[in-house]
């Protein structure tokens, strides 16, 4: 199966936000499970596309995953300083995990990077995301513990991780 990394199309927002929820739900990644906020953020695909680029995995007309390349510091991002792009919300369906379209999406937002002259790549992950914790260290990122944060102060002890990516 041959997997195509290419810009989600407005027709497709709908379907890869209810991936991404899913995918997140599923792996059990958030905190008020149904009723997490964030699922509305994770859901509202028009808006990233609106301010940032939104990849997306196909095969064989399959819709696969996506993910959300930031080219910069702007509205989309969470941590990406001047010179760095970011990565968020990468999302594979559970039903087409381990074909490679987590890994191509990544290589595809470091091209993407690489291409717009970014020094560095950047991106928040969460503790138990084991297998996208092996993605990113199989392409050669790296902890940077010194920038791991907390995405909601008034809660305690959720702490975002961070592995970077010097181009």
């Amino acid at each position: 199966m041959d997997i195509v990394i290419r810009p989600a199309t407005p027709g497709e927002h709908a379907d890869l936000g209810e991936i991404t929820a899913q995918a997140y739900l599923g792996d059990g990644l958030l905190d008020f499970g149904e009723s997490d906020s964030y699922l509305d953020e994770l859901r509202d695909v028009g808006k990233r596309a609106a301010a940032a680029e939104v990849l997306v995995a196909v095969a064989d007309g399959a819709l696969l995953g996506g993910v959300t390349f930031v080219p910069g510091p702007g509205p989309m991002a969470d941590i990406a300083e001047p010179g760095e792009a970011e990565i968020r919300m990468l999302a594979v369906s559970p039903a087409h995990r381990g074909r490679g379209a987590g890994e191509d999406l990544v290589r595809a937002c470091v091209d993407r990077a690489r291409a717009l002259g970014r020094t560095r790549m950047v991106l928040s992950t969460q503790r138990t995301m084991h297998s996208a914790h092996r993605v990113y260290e199989r392409l050669g990122f790296t902890r940077a513990p010194g920038r791991d944060w907390n995405p909601l102060p008034e809660l305690d002890g959720i702490v975002l991780l961070v592995y970077e990516l010097t181009l």
